[in-house]
Formats: structure tokens, C-alpha cells, sequence
């Protein structure tokens, strides 16, 4: 595993609250509909100051741990959030020490293999320790990576 230090990111944006439970339970699925809003066709053009024309996801204010609920936010990453349109939020994902990994082929399904890999990550007791904070996706024509918050490691040189 890579560990970076990942940049800060302001991504514009739709959000939901859900649950991996409920994502595996395609009656009680968010995040099929939220997704499916964001990749319509000119979904966020009308999103001032766009930074690249890559979409991100930001997961965010865990309840507790993988088990627990979570915020999504899908949208464009931008250079200032002065006038948010209708209906959209912005989360400012701050720069933090995080595992950096790789999901290529055909999505969904490379993307759920490796948050597969990470939950297994974290119910191994997995070193480096996830830190629950701000994790994020960003995809581009070639697949997405994902950035995974891990807490900082002191032993480290």
C-alpha cells in the first residue's frame, strides 16, 4: 500500500447519508440514484470554477467505522464555492496522510474490489490505521483513485 499525503480538495456537489448495509441491499441503495444524477449529461455545468473536469466522491462524517453511516458527496472539484447551486453542498476534504489505491477495468465493480481490499485492511487490524475522517474517489477516463485517511504513524522516519 501507498501512502501519501493527499491534497485538499473543494468539491461542489449532491449528497447522501447511507450505510454499506443499505448499499448491499438494492431496495434500501443511495448511492445507484445519486451517481446516476451526477453522470447525466451537463450534471454540473452550470458549476462556476471548475478545477478539471474529473468527478469526485468525498465520504465523510462517519458514524463510527465501516459498519457505521456515512455522508457521500459526488460532484466537481473547484477552486471557491461562492455561489452553490440549488440543491448541491460543498465539503472541503482536507489534505491528510492517506493509502492511495488504484481501481482500473470495468466499473463498478474494479472500484468495489478495492474497497473490499480496504475493509479487509481494516478488519485485519491492518497497519496503517484508517482514520474515519474524509476518504475520497477521484474518477477519470482511465478508472478512479482512492484515497483512503489513515492516521498518522509516529514511528515512521
Amino acid at each position: 500500500m501507498i501512502i501519501v499525503d493527499r491534497p485538499e480538495v473543494l468539491v461542489v456537489g449532491h449528497a447522501v447519508r447511507t450505510t454499506n448495509a443499505a448499499e448491499a441491499d438494492p431496495s434500501r441503495a443511495l448511492l445507484p440514484a445519486l451517481w446516476a444524477r451526477a453522470g447525466a449529461p451537463g450534471a454540473f455545468a452550470h458549476v462556476p470554477g471548475r478545477v478539471d473536469e474529473n468527478l469526485y466522491a468525498v465520504l465523510t462524517d462517519y458514524e463510527s467505522d465501516h459498519h457505521g453511516a456515512y455522508t457521500q458527496i459526488v460532484g466537481v472539484a473547484v477552486h471557491t464555492a461562492a455561489r452553490l447551486p440549488e440543491g448541491m453542498v460543498a465539503v472541503r476534504a482536507p489534505g491528510v496522510p492517506a493509502i492511495r489505491m488504484e481501481a482500473r477495468g470495468p466499473m463498478p465493480d474494479a472500484l468495489l474490489d478495492v474497497w473490499q481490499r480496504v475493509w479487509d485492511h481494516t478488519e485485519s487490524g491492518g497497519s496503517p490505521a484508517r482514520a474515519f475522517t474524509t476518504d475520497l474517489e477521484i474518477h477519470h477516463p482511465s478508472g478512479v483513485d482512492l484515497y483512503v485517511a489513515v492516521l498518522p504513524s509516529f514511528g515512521d522516519s
